[in-house]
């Protein structure tokens, strides 16, 4: 069946508001970790993850960064305007571009209290480094789903990603309901984070740690790294009854040739996506490669992958190693050492994964395209895996605990 004829009503669970994880652990790599093979179901620690995972495998990790994305704005009136910011202006070629940018830049935002909001700037005094610069912020469009907005700064030292680390708060996901603490600027971020951009963390790496690197290390297991800026879509829910009338949303990706060179080095052994972004960034690049083969021409601006594109070309014959092979032959012929580009993949019941062989995975909302992803790739069992968890005191979405998810063998 088609993802488009699949009813969201049938990805529902019930998720008892203290199963939701407010604060992480302690300990990072300290999480429950269940594990799904054969069918069969297990449990243990994210620190002892290299028990379950063969010798020889590549884990692919998302190193964006979380930017402080949450802006706070008082009025002469002495009412508050809310800003989050989401992405970009299209004026710009990618999130780094925007984010290096320096004096001002345009950012496409939600508005809290946008009735309250004029056509008057809003200005907020901001001190970073004993210095003092005023941060300025005009109201320029309204769209469908956001507004534009423009904002400036008096100091033309600072970068846009360093003005929203001085200025803003981590944008904690909405379910969390509290606001952000100090000790979310280091939690709520991997520690492998690199790239700023995202609104919201990669949130299966957040288990990881440098003592828990060591032990797969010793194995053998080696990492590599791709780059998507999750937006907040990520949070958008699925209101529509099915997903045919269900617009995913579509996110940035950056992939060096020498990650897609390594993938192609293991893709007879074994891959494993650390989160869901890695796994829709990895399987994105299979598609990437068929467009590549199938219109040998196409252009940058053209190659990106669309939310049926995996449903809806024909890519029968096309193997992932032929696929990636000719996506890295279109780049060196375009003088490209890496891809920027987007992706709106969505992976659902009916899709079968190319590139990974497993997944590590938090645990998701009921009814969200996530667990569409985890029902995807362990079909019905994915009820099967959520009761144990919620028998079995595993801790629910972001700062809860997760799973290492392999496919069900056809």
């Amino acid at each position: 069946m088609h993802p488009k004829r699949l009813f969201i009503k049938d990805f529902l669970y019930k998720l008892p508001e203290e199963r939701i994880a407010k604060y992480p652990l302690p300990q990072r790599d300290e999480s429950k970790l269940l594990v799904y093979k054969d069918q069969s179901i297990t449990e243990d620690t994210y620190y002892n993850l290299e028990k379950y995972i063969p010798g020889n495998s590549l884990l692919i990790f998302n190193n964006t960064k979380v930017v402080e994305a949450r802006l706070l704005f008082q009025k002469s009136t002495g009412s508050i305007i809310e800003i989050f910011c989401l992405e970009p202006a299209d004026i710009y070629a990618d999130i780094t571009t925007a984010m290096l940018q320096k004096g001002k830049v345009l950012w496409k935002c939600l508005i809290g209290g946008a009735k309250k909001w004029k056509d008057e700037p809003v200005i907020k005094i901001i001190k970073n480094d004993l210095k003092e610069f005023k941060f300025t912020a005009k109201k320029i469009e309204k769209f469908t789903d956001y507004f534009l907005i423009a904002f400036s700064w008096d100091d033309d030292s600072l970068s846009f990603a360093e003005v929203l680390h001085a200025a803003g708060s981590v944008p904690l996901p909405p379910y969390l309901n509290r606001t952000a603490e100090e000790t979310d600027k280091e939690r709520y971020q991997t520690i492998y984070a690199k790239y700023n951009g995202s609104v919201a963390a990669p949130t299966a790496g957040l288990h990881f740690t440098e003592r828990l690197f060591q032990k797969l290390d010793q194995k053998n297991i080696q990492r590599d790294f791709v780059t998507l800026h999750v937006g907040a879509g990520t949070f958008k829910p699925v209101k529509a009854a099915i997903m045919e009338e269900h617009e995913m949303h579509t996110e940035f990706i950056d992939v060096r040739a020498a990650l897609i060179e390594n993938i192609l080095q293991h893709i007879d052994k074994t891959v494993i996506a650390v989160g869901t972004t890695s796994l829709r960034t990895i399987e994105s690049l299979y598609w990437l490669g068929v467009k590549t083969i199938l219109n040998p021409t196409i252009y940058l601006e053209s190659l990106q992958v669309y939310q049926w594109d995996a449903y809806d070309v024909d890519a029968e014959n096309i193997s992932a190693k032929d696929a990636l092979q000719a996506l890295l032959q279109w780049m060196k012929q375009h003088n490209l050492s890496s891809l920027i580009t987007k992706t709106q993949i969505i992976i659902a019941p009916g899709y079968a994964l190319k590139i990974a062989k497993a997944l590590i995975t938090n645990f998701h909302q009921p009814q969200s395209t996530l667990l569409l992803l985890v029902a995807a790739i362990i079909g019905d069992d994915w009820r099967r895996v959520y009761n144990y968890a919620l028998e079995n005191n595993f801790r629910f979405l972001s700062y809860g605990d997760g799973c290492l998810l392999y496919p069900v063998a056809v």
